[in-house]
């Protein structure tokens, strides 16, 4: 197909104090303008003051998105030291606590925050959305429907939130269990077609229950301000590589669905059952669990069930010269996620020092390096 299925990525940071690697509870005074000067249009604020996201511009080539989103990634690094700041690139910051955090001032924020209440303060995670453009926005519902057995690999691979609150979680993702309590997030309804969709919009905007679609908070979307189907599902990827990984993956997938309109066409309450129970394996094992497969009725292996998903959409990423990049998931699978460094970082540090307050300092040292790597 001669469409390039152009892409983009949005990523969520945590802004930490450059020495101590603490969240920042509000946005310093003047940071967020000299971002906006040397990084424009490409960094926004969030929710809360502690976070902030950087976006590419859409591009057709992994190896651009790759050197932009390292730039950014730069860039954004020396306007923070310039201010005693840093970034960390992880679905929850190891130490930070909830109570007291303060949210950005702007009139969708405020009204979030009178609708969500504690929800809203508790809201300190930081994910990686992926942005496809399809031949014809009006797949979007479809292709996001028969998409939803696969949203399990992208959590698995992204894992970067297995503490919270200064505390091991026992979750290699703990980011989605607090995002999930959240209205309209986790996977999408089975909308069986556009006109199903839109009635569903519909009814919310009309009911003022929400303003508009951009209130829908799926694991996946279609995109209100972009003509793009949005992966939302991953944690905020450590290691630049790995945002770059599964965001190629996510764009062969779209096209391999668009090419194959019989793929999951059948999709029912079934398999998005197993898609859930899929999601959590996902969160509480990463890479090291299986999921449930259920047309064989069988456990497979994380490792295996990517490597098919993989060897399934290898022409789609080699005719979208990004099969390099998604071959890069098979290092991630074999050599553990950003979540599985950091527990290896703790507990080097605490069987060295016997103190876990240090060894979770380590783990927030390595998160900012390797960040910015």
């Amino acid at each position: 197909m001669s469409h390039d299925y152009r892409f983009g990525l949005e990523e969520e940071f945590f802004v930490v104090d450059a020495a101590t690697k603490a969240v920042q509870r509000r946005m310093p005074s003047g940071f967020f303008d000299h971002l906006k000067e040397k990084l424009g249009d490409a960094v926004t604020v969030e929710l809360l003051q502690s976070q902030l996201e950087i976006a590419t511009n859409p591009a057709t080539s992994s190896g651009v998105a790759l050197d932009e989103l390292r730039d950014l990634r730069g860039r954004a690094g020396d306007v923070a030291a310039e201010h005693g700041l840093a970034f960390i690139a992880s679905g929850t910051h190891p130490t930070a606590t909830w109570q007291g955090m303060r949210h950005t001032a702007a009139n969708r924020y405020d009204g979030m925050m009178h609708d969500l209440q504690m929800l809203g303060e508790r809201n300190m995670v930081c994910g990686l959305h992926v942005h496809v453009e399809l031949p014809d926005p009006d797949q979007r519902v479809n292709v996001m429907r028969r998409i939803l057995p696969y949203i399990p690999h992208f959590i698995a691979l992204a894992t970067s939130s297995p503490f919270w609150g200064s505390r091991q979680t026992g979750l290699m993702g703990y980011r989605l269990a607090a995002y999930d309590e959240l209205p309209r997030t986790g996977l999408p309804e089975l909308f069986e077609d556009n006109a199903a969709y839109e009635a569903y919009v519909d009814a919310l905007v009309s009911a003022r229950a929400i303003s508009d679609s951009s209130y829908v908070w799926w694991a996946i979307r279609p995109s209100s301000k972009h003509p793009t189907l949005e992966l939302r599902a991953p944690d905020s990827c450590t290691r630049v590589e790995d945002a770059i990984a599964i965001a190629a993956l996510y764009r062969a997938l779209v096209r391999h669905l668009v090419r194959n309109p019989s793929h999951n066409a059948g999709i029912g309450t079934v398999d998005r059952a197993i898609a859930n129970e899929n999601k959590w394996r996902a969160q509480r094992y990463g890479i090291h669990g299986s999921f449930v497969d259920l047309a064989g009725r069988r456990a497979v292996a994380v490792p295996d069930a990517v490597e098919e998903l993989i060897s399934m959409v290898a022409d789609d990423a080699d005719a979208l010269g990004a099969l390099d990049a998604v071959k890069h998931l098979r290092t991630i699978a074999s050599g553990g996620t950003s979540a599985d460094m950091q527990i290896a970082v703790f507990q080097e540090a605490h069987h060295r020092t016997g103190n876990r307050g240090e060894a979770l300092d380590a783990v927030k040292t390595w998160l900012a390096q390797a960040t910015l790597q």
